[in-house]
């Protein structure tokens, strides 16, 4: 796997894992053994049901726990005239002569309905190091892609955003 992730990023997932051990994980067990409770499991759907979400749980522990065991730790400092990650910057497309503004967060974080874009997409990647005020060229295959002009850049700094909602 190997994804870059931010100390605040491991941190949230381990935050995650706890509670996943600790709260959801007893709740699980305790709706299998109810739903067993109810006699003949083969065509017992909340015994099912129940089971279903306890495996989902465990599944999820693992991968964050395979998440954080591969993950290379990437720093989210930058200097503050540069674009890095967790900082909001203000992006204006030559082309549809729109302006956008995106947070620049690791793949993990990346939600493009909240305007995170990841730092391993090609803008986020074409972005990366640059100042306001740059036209960068964002390369999309290898012959084709598109300029962008940076408008500015805001150190929003990592606001707490969970990587799941549990």
């Amino acid at each position: 796997m190997y994804d870059q992730l931010t100390q605040s990023d491991i941190d949230k997932m381990k935050q995650e894992i706890e509670y996943r051990k600790l709260v959801v994980r007893k709740e699980a067990l305790e709706a299998v053994k109810e739903a067993r409770a109810h006699g003949d499991l083969s065509e017992n759907f909340e015994y099912h049901a129940a089971k279903k979400d306890k495996n989902q749980n465990e599944s999820r522990i693992r991968y964050l726990e395979r998440m954080i065991k591969t993950a290379r730790i990437v720093s989210d400092q930058s200097r503050e005239d540069e674009v890095g990650l967790n900082n909001t910057v203000e992006v204006y497309f030559e082309d549809d002569d729109e302006t956008e503004t995106y947070k620049l967060v690791t793949t993990i974080r990346g939600n493009s309905l909240k305007g995170y874009i990841s730092n391993e997409s090609p803008l986020g990647r074409a972005l990366l190091g640059h100042k306001a005020g740059d036209r960068v060229f964002v390369k999309i295959q290898e012959n084709s892609g598109y300029y962008v002009q940076i408008r500015s850049i805001a150190n929003t700094g990592d606001e707490g955003d969970a990587i799941r909602k549990y």
